[in-house]
């Protein structure tokens, strides 16, 4: 019997210790100026702390990749997409197109681990909201050099604006040249 009335002290001791922490935070979320409970992190206004081993989306360096192609055999998924070109003068390969498929992509960041160059890391970038499935398809060979290192947040109008085509592939079904 003394063992039972034990484990019932224990229960009432461990839920009373919950609701402590728990109406600790949620006290100390009370905005005196909103008049309101907020949330810890007020995300779109303070941007969320980050750890530093967090494995966003990624970071990739055009200039200094040589097309290996060991980035996406690395990937356990196949979501890693390079499009190269053999230049007319030199040795080597261009990269065209280097795209990351992000409704595939799970951050293991093992396409990090064998790069030869350090070309591509895992960035600190953590949210690539959008309405479609389209933008969450980046080819970071289109986006803008300091979007796509990482100095600037890859964010989805960034994204939109390299899907936008300037001027067309061809000319068309249409077209007059055969």
């Amino acid at each position: 019997m003394r063992k039972w009335f034990a484990n019932i002290w224990q229960a009432v001791v461990t839920v009373a210790d919950a609701l402590r922490v728990t109406a600790g935070y949620w006290l100390g979320t009370y905005s005196p100026e909103r008049r309101t409970y907020t949330e810890r992190f007020e995300y779109p206004e303070l941007p969320v702390p980050v750890k530093p081993r967090f494995r966003g989306f990624h970071r990739f360096d055009l200039s200094t990749c040589i097309a290996c192609e060991r980035c996406a055999r690395d990937c356990p998924i196949n979501c890693i997409y390079i499009g190269k070109e053999k230049p007319e003068s030199g040795k080597g390969f261009r990269v065209t197109s280097f795209v990351i498929d992000y409704t595939k992509c799970m951050f293991c960041a093992m396409c990090t681990e064998g790069c030869p160059v350090d070309c591509i890391f895992m960035g600190s970038t953590h949210d690539l909201s959008c309405y479609s499935r389209d933008g969450c398809i980046v080819d970071f060979a289109r986006l803008p050099q300091e979007v796509a290192w990482g100095q600037a947040t890859l964010n989805p109008t960034a994204v939109a604006a390299s899907k936008e085509i300037a001027a067309p592939v061809h000319g068309g079904p249409t077209s007059t040249k055969s």
